[in-house]
């Protein structure tokens, strides 16, 4: 049992987010906001190939019921009331207000999808670490790219990383069994849907509340269980 290869992946976001936060302010404010619209172009195509393939009713299913759920419980809400109280530590403005869009954007770009669980299973299971190196670099470059345009709200995904593939890995004998291909597909689709809507946001500054829409992983498991299982 380890979480070396969580340790790893979270500090290369760490890495990345602090080169980022260097060039965050050093570019012209035309150059920022190109970049941004094209990193949010970008992030559209992620969500588009995570999404297809995935069960068309249980996306619908749970991205409704969990937009329900969500609103209700108001995540988006609680999250950049966090971001005010977590900037007026660190001395930043209240008008800044990106956290949680850098914070959400950012955790799922890096927990959705098959590298984060598969990796994380072969570090726990056999101490293969090679698909966790190749995440890190990856996850390592957008996290640059998220705050040099977000700011530091994208900090704070590398403990959500760590968290989530640590558990994944540490528990990887219990939890094997259970993260089947089927189910990892179905919960990358729909994170894909939401990635999809990071990107709409970023890229069209429309204002979808991704963040009320993470139960919906609970339902798509859910569903998945009780219907496709």
């Amino acid at each position: 049992m380890s979480i070396v290869g969580a340790s790893i992946n979270a500090a290369a976001i760490l890495a990345g987010v602090g080169l980022g936060l260097l060039l965050k302010g050093r570019l012209k404010e035309r150059v920022s906001q190109t970049t941004l619209k094209a990193l949010g172009l970008c992030v559209c195509i992620v969500g588009i190939s995570s999404a297809i393939g995935g069960d068309i009713l249980l996306m619908v299913v749970a991205l409704a019921l969990g937009a329900v759920f969500g609103e209700i419980i108001n995540i988006d809400a609680a999250l950049n009331r966090f971001g005010v109280w977590a900037q007026g530590k660190l001395g930043k403005t209240k008008e800044e207000t990106t956290f949680a869009q850098g914070f959400v954007a950012s955790t799922l770009l890096f927990c959705v999808g098959a590298m984060a669980v598969v990796g994380s299973l072969n570090s726990g299971l056999l101490g293969d670490r090679s698909i966790i190196l190749t995440k890190s670099i990856i996850d390592s470059v957008a996290a640059m790219a998220l705050a040099s345009t977000l700011g530091f709200g994208v900090l704070f995904s590398a403990f959500s990383v760590f968290l989530y593939q640590g558990f994944i890995e540490f528990f990887a004998g219990f939890l094997q069994p259970f993260l089947t291909d089927g189910l990892i597909a179905q919960i990358s689709a729909v994170g894909g849907v939401m990635i999809l809507g990071i990107g709409v946001n970023v890229a069209l500054d429309a204002k979808i509340r991704v963040a009320n829409l993470l139960p919906a992983f609970v339902f798509a498991v859910l569903y998945y269980i009780v219907i496709l299982g």
